[in-house]
């Protein structure tokens, strides 16, 4: 006798994709200005790449924002919106850093210029401390 699957095995098998697929699709759903400024006002968000912690951002009030490459010496600037990325400009630097943000499990992603082969960070951890700045030429 052969035995066919019935709805119960195909309901849950659909279901079950399109919770997947779901996932996968909200995953590579740009975060818009508005949903990335909830989620970073307040807070100074690490990033790593490769495995290997790579600096910290504090994002404050205002759209502004303060960059370290973890080594004390930190960059002033602000963000904005320009299509679907999230845009940086620097104190003492010409050109905007663009990214695009991803929410992805408990954390962002961001690709730089949206391009798949340029460099992909994500959040490894989150506080809502300030950045340590020491600035440079500090000592004697």
């Amino acid at each position: 006798m052969k035995r066919t699957l019935g709805f119960p095995f195909i309901g849950l098998f659909a279901l079950l994709l399109s919770a997947g697929l779901a996932g996968a699709v909200n995953t590579e759903t740009p975060m818009t200005a508005a949903e990335f400024e909830t989620y970073v006002t307040g807070k100074t968000l690490f990033y790593g790449v490769g495995g290997v912690e790579y600096g910290a951002e504090e994002y404050l009030p205002g759209r502004r924002v303060v960059w370290s490459l973890l080594d004390g010496d930190c960059q002033k600037g602000v963000w904005y919106e320009r299509g679907n990325m999230i845009c940086f400009a620097y104190e003492g630097r010409n050109d905007p850093q663009c990214w695009t943000f991803y929410k992805q499990g408990n954390g962002v992603m961001a690709r730089f210029e949206n391009d798949p082969a340029q460099t992909e960070l994500y959040e490894t951890r989150q506080t809502t401390e300030p950045l340590i700045c020491l600035g440079p030429e500090v000592g004697v």
